[in-house]
Formats: C-alpha cells, sequence, structure tokens
C-alpha cells in the first residue's frame, strides 16, 4: 500500500506523521488489497474540534473517503481509522456475497 501525508497550513511533527502511518497500516488487517492510502491533515474554523483527519482509501473498484474532526489530530485520526475499518469490513463483505 502506498501511503501520502499531507499537512495543510501547518507543519505536522514526525511523531504526527509515524502515528498516521503506522494507523493506516493497521487498515491492512481488515482488508490487504488496498491499492494506496493519502492522509490529509488540516486545522478547522471550529472552536470546539479545530483539527480535522481525512482518509482516502483507493481499493479495486471503490474510493473510500472518510472525515473526522476532533480536538487533536490524533483522535481525529483514530476516529476516521474506526469508520475506515467499518467500510473496508461492508465493501469487503459486498465483494464475498457477489462471489
Amino acid at each position: 500500500m502506498n501511503i501520502s501525508f499531507t499537512s495543510r497550513r501547518f507543519d505536522a511533527s514526525e511523531n504526527l506523521k509515524e502515528f498516521s502511518k503506522g494507523s493506516v497500516e493497521k487498515l491492512e488487517q481488515f482488508y490487504d488489497r488496498i491499492v494506496s492510502c493519502d492522509i490529509i491533515l488540516e486545522p478547522t474554523s471550529d472552536p470546539k474540534k479545530p483539527q480535522k483527519a481525512e482518509i482516502i482509501l483507493k481499493v479495486p473498484r471503490k474510493v473510500i473517503t472518510v472525515n473526522e474532526k476532533s480536538e487533536s489530530y490524533e483522535k481525529a485520526i483514530s476516529l476516521a481509522i474506526d469508520v475506515a475499518t467499518r467500510q473496508l469490513k461492508r465493501y469487503k463483505q459486498k465483494l464475498h456475497a457477489v462471489n
């Protein structure tokens, strides 16, 4: 899986990059045919949830996009990974149901 990391309007620390990439790599245990993943982090104007994480997963014949906002980038990434996990499981079930 190819992983690209983008931080918009701020400079991400190495720890944040490693946390993001490590979290996304765990998605492969749910579906091993992920082609690529884009991680995009950016600040928002919402005072209660000022950080946003967007994860774009490209799998065969589908693109899964997840957006989550939270108080910290780490929490937003964790929330997005949870949603992406559910979507990957659902996608995998649909593939096996067709075959």
